[in-house]
């Protein structure tokens, strides 16, 4: 377990990540989410810069019905884009971050990845829940990626 402690996020990161941009619509990012089966994906700009996160939760968030708005048509919901309903300010980390670090930050905010970043806000990847398990496992069977 010792070997956990020293693992940091460039050796267990995904490197090519799918993203989307802010002008996606709706209806192409729920295809996305069932043809991907993500829970997130990180929006970049025409530079390829993160500019934000978008999840199944903010997808599902502007269906939901609330006493002080109207309700939408569904087809008008569906032309609305990321950038609509995207998060702004967003959790990440940087490839030298340290996987307990991201275990950390999963677990206290209830994450399921973490877009990783480099200089100024570009991506180079991300780490998921299922990359933090297979260190965990790799590391108490004593087969840690090297450093």
């Amino acid at each position: 377990m010792y070997q956990f402690l020293e693992q940091t996020v460039d050796h267990y990161m995904t490197r090519k990540v799918k993203t989307v941009s802010c002008d996606v619509t709706m209806n192409e990012l729920n295809d996305r989410f069932a043809s991907d089966d993500f829970n997130a994906y990180p929006v970049v700009d025409d530079e390829g810069e993160a500019v934000g996160l978008v999840t199944k939760f903010d997808f599902l968030k502007c269906f939901a019905l609330t006493l002080s708005s109207m309700v939408p048509r569904y087809d008008e919901l569906m032309k609305r884009t990321v950038s609509d309903v995207m998060i702004h300010e967003f959790i990440y980390v940087s490839a030298t971050t340290k996987l307990v670090r991201v275990l950390q930050l999963m677990v206290e905010h209830r994450l399921r990845s973490i877009p990783v970043m480099g200089t100024g806000q570009h991506l180079v990847g991300i780490i998921s829940r299922e990359d933090v398990m297979r260190a965990l496992r790799d590391c108490t069977r004593g087969e840690p990626r090297a450093l």
